[in-house]
């Protein structure tokens, strides 16, 4: 691009150069249309953009790209915008061009003997699930968004969900990564191998990255055989503590095979119940603490619930549950599911919530749940704390609802504060202030706060190696200069 123009120029004739690579109803610039990718799901973000460019391919990704890297523009990769850290959102400025992947969205390939899929970045997750299931496959990761949200945001934020302790988070399930480099290059690591130890494994530097190193555009993705035998279990505990026992005896009772081990507590429930539709307790009397167990198998049908009984009823002897029910089919599963799916629904109805995505040592929930709600009701007085999640893998989301009556801004006004609290609880105890939902925009500053500065500064030094201009997604996961803030 000639060298002095001016700003608006810039952006002209770059805006000029795209539409003749997209085409032209692929470059979005009118407000009605940019303003869905302006704001992050929650709300608490919102910004500008000069336009927005729909590649159709790899190929016109990378020049996209490079054409971006050319004129010095920086840019946001984009995919179905259901983040919960903003890191899909441009700054106010008005700076950065997103660019987004949901054209690309082919099925490129399914090896059912190799169990593995190979998918484009725009590919929903859903979508993904379904056609592995056609194929007698399963494709575990399991998100309350996964209607919507894209393939390619669930590789960069490394998405986690409640299938984690099982197959582990998106990074487990990865094989290959295609990736458009900050240059406009293409590497090509289309690979389904199991065992490939030729080196430097460059995939895990893009897988988490949120776009910060080059945008994914496809991925081989691992598949595992579906599931014959599915067992699903709504179980009152007295107490988190009797919670992570369960698990352990879980995992050893029944071979390996819980797949999701979801904890509860009664205020969640009871918000659920009083806010969403189809939400009725399962069980007869009321318990601090409840667990939502489900087991995988493909084994002799009936075994799991055998050994789930025999579990259980050891454990009621032992005063580690106090009441259970199975669910005797897909329905009553699919209830005890939405339960699961109606305590974070209700929250939104609850007032004001402030969010903490975190994760301790398994061994560390009871200890990390009681500290937490400790300091922060000796700081808010009357705050709701609701700490549920995926106890089977550490990752709590401790979640706040507004004191009753109270203000709802003036309690959204002190999130900083309480998270700084909690975070510093959760270094403590040795876990980590984002367990899955990434950095994005809204943690980036927490990690400069926690992360040892030798930590801080080989991220940097990746970022810099790969995007010296600082044109992928700035300002994201890591800054480039310490003493710079966008």
């Amino acid at each position: 691009m000639p060298e002095g123009l001016s700003v608006p120029e810039r952006y002209s004739r770059l805006r000029e150069a795209l539409a003749a690579v997209v085409g032209p109803r692929h470059l979005l610039a009118e407000p009605t249309e940019l303003a869905p990718h302006l704001v992050e799901e929650r709300g608490r973000y919102r910004g500008r953009s000069p336009f927005l460019v729909r590649p159709g391919s790899t190929e016109e990704t990378a020049e996209v790209v490079r054409l971006c890297a050319e004129a010095r523009v920086p840019m946001v990769p984009q995919g179905g915008n259901t983040g919960l850290c903003a890191g899909a959102i441009p700054f106010e400025a008005g700076e950065e061009i997103i660019v987004s992947l949901a054209r690309l969205k082919r099925i490129r390939d399914l090896d059912a003997d190799n169990f593995t899929i190979t998918v484009e970045a725009g590919c929903i997750l859903a979508e993904l699930q379904q056609v592995a299931a056609e194929a007698d496959r399963l494709f575990p990761l399991s998100l309350g968004a996964q209607g919507s949200c894209q393939v390619g945001g669930n590789l960069s934020t490394n998405a986690g969900g409640v299938q984690v302790l099982r197959y582990g988070n998106m990074r487990d399930l990865t094989l290959g990564l295609e990736v458009v480099l900050p240059d406009g290059q293409i590497w090509d690591g289309l690979r389904g191998l199991r065992k490939d130890n030729t080196g430097y494994d460059l995939k895990h530097l893009f897988l988490g990255a949120e776009g910060t190193l080059g945008i994914v555009t496809a991925a081989v993705l691992k598949l595992f055989a579906r599931p014959r035998e599915i067992v699903t279990a709504f179980v009152a505990v007295p107490s988190p503590e009797a919670a992570v026992a369960l698990l352990g005896r879980a995992r050893s009772a029944t071979g390996e095979t819980v797949t999701s081990f979801e904890l509860i507590p009664r205020l969640g429930l009871e918000m659920a119940l009083r806010r969403v539709e189809g939400c009725s307790d399962p069980l007869g009397a009321p318990s601090p603490w409840y667990l939502l167990i489900e087991l995988y198998g493909g084994g002799e049908t009936g075994s799991l619930s055998e050994a789930l009984e025999c579990l259980l009823e050891g454990a009621f002897q032992e005063n580690l549950v106090t009441d259970a029910a199975i669910a005797q089919n897909a329905q009553q599963a699919a209830d005890f599911w939405r339960l699961r799916e109606g305590l974070v629904e209700a929250q939104k109805q609850e007032g004001g919530s402030i969010k903490h995505d975190v994760s301790v040592p398994v061994s560390r929930v009871p200890a990390f749940i009681a500290e937490a709600t400790r300091e922060v009701e000796r700081r808010v007085p009357g705050v709701r704390p609701v700490p549920f999640g995926h106890v089977g893998d550490g990752n709590i989301h401790f979640n706040l609802s507004q004191p009753e009556e109270s203000e709802r801004e003036a309690f959204l006004a002190r999130w900083e504060e309480i998270n700084e609290a909690v975070h510093d609880i959760v270094a403590r105890l040795g876990g980590s202030f984002s367990a899955e939902h990434g950095l994005g925009r809204m943690k980036v500053a927490e990690a400069e706060r926690l992360k040892s500065p030798v930590e801080m500064e080989m991220m940097r030094r990746i970022k810099q190696t790969f995007d010296p201009h600082n044109l992928m997604n700035p300002g994201k996961v890591v800054f480039p200069d310490r003493h710079k803030r966008l």
